[in-house]
């Protein structure tokens, strides 16, 4: 008799345990699925070439009254840290803007090969630091030579530099600007310089404004092309005018010239998930005045990408 009350009672808190077990069960797979992740978000950071005589306090001070998540930091000659003091002035400048949350999301150096005097300190650095991208500085063609041989000369660079920063745990990008003699003015041709390369450590910042200013209507077939190398993305914007010497590209406000919303809305689709660098080419003055223009460009980007 005691062994029977034993079972059923035996029986009864499985039950129970059986039973809150389906419950959760059923609660689990009757919940709502889960909420859509929110809209992609990347950094947008500012060049701050058009400040970079402010020293990093300042600058930190003016990317967090601009709204910017960081910047884009000239390392180079003339820049706002020069190369040979990069280990010294490099990490001021990360420290003032990470008292701010902010960051550096990408150098642009005068690096285009392993080696440059100065290359693999600067990279060394900028590893040390966190900071794992940047931009290279840029090849022209010579006018006097074939143009297939400069090619083949300028890929074993980039495959040494790749190999460099594939040590270094760093990605490279090289900017498409626009103009005669440029390489990665027409697109394909630095697409066909890092094809062959891993994205991870050599890729493309892709400059829409440039692509737009050469490509013309164009543009989104190259930027698809692009799409699997993008290390940044480069944003401003131009419209043509014409004066006395003919037609001239000038860079304006952004949404005031030729560069297309829709390539926002295209770059949504992809998986890119690098910084967004706002580039101000225009007349914007200085103080309180170039803020404001700042502040106007990062409205007119954000209400692209909503």
């Amino acid at each position: 008799m005691h062994h029977a009350t034993f079972s059923r009672r035996h029986f009864a808190q499985l039950t129970a345990v059986a039973s809150l077990a389906t419950f959760a069960s059923l609660a689990t797979f009757a919940s709502p699925l889960p909420a859509a992740a929110p809209v992609k978000r990347w950094p947008i950071i500012g060049f701050s070439k058009p400040f970079q005589s402010l020293g990093p306090e300042q600058t930190a001070d003016t990317v967090a009254e601009i709204g910017w998540d960081g910047i884009e930091c000239p390392v180079r000659a003339k820049g706002q840290v020069l190369p040979e003091r990069v280990e010294e002035d490099l990490p001021r400048m990360v420290e003032a803007l990470r008292k701010r949350g902010k960051e550096i999301g990408i150098i642009t150096t005068d690096v285009l090969n392993p080696a440059q005097p100065l290359t693999r300190k600067v990279l060394q650095t900028a590893a040390k630091l966190g900071i794992k991208r940047y931009r290279m500085s840029y090849w022209k063609y010579a006018k006097d030579q074939p143009i297939p041989p400069q090619f083949d000369k300028i890929r074993g660079e980039l495959r040494d530099l790749a190999a460099l920063n594939k040590e270094l745990g760093l990605q490279s990008g090289y900017q498409n600007h626009s103009g005669a003699d440029y390489v990665g003015a027409p697109i394909w041709d630095i697409w066909s310089l890092v094809r062959d390369l891993d994205p991870k450590h050599a890729g493309i910042c892709f400059d829409i404004g440039h692509a737009t200013l050469e490509g013309g209507n164009s543009w989104p077939t190259e930027a698809r092309l692009v799409e699997p190398h993008l290390t940044a993305v480069f944003v401003k914007d131009f419209a043509w005018k014409k004066g006395d010497k003919g037609w001239k590209a000038e860079w304006c406000p952004l949404g005031e010239g030729m560069v297309n919303k829709s390539f926002f809305a295209w770059l949504k689709k992809t998986s890119f998930n690098g910084p967004l660098s706002q580039h101000h080419e225009y007349d914007h003055g200085e103080g309180k005045p170039m803020i404001a223009k700042m502040q106007q460009d990062l409205r007119v980007l954000r209400e692209w990408l909503a």
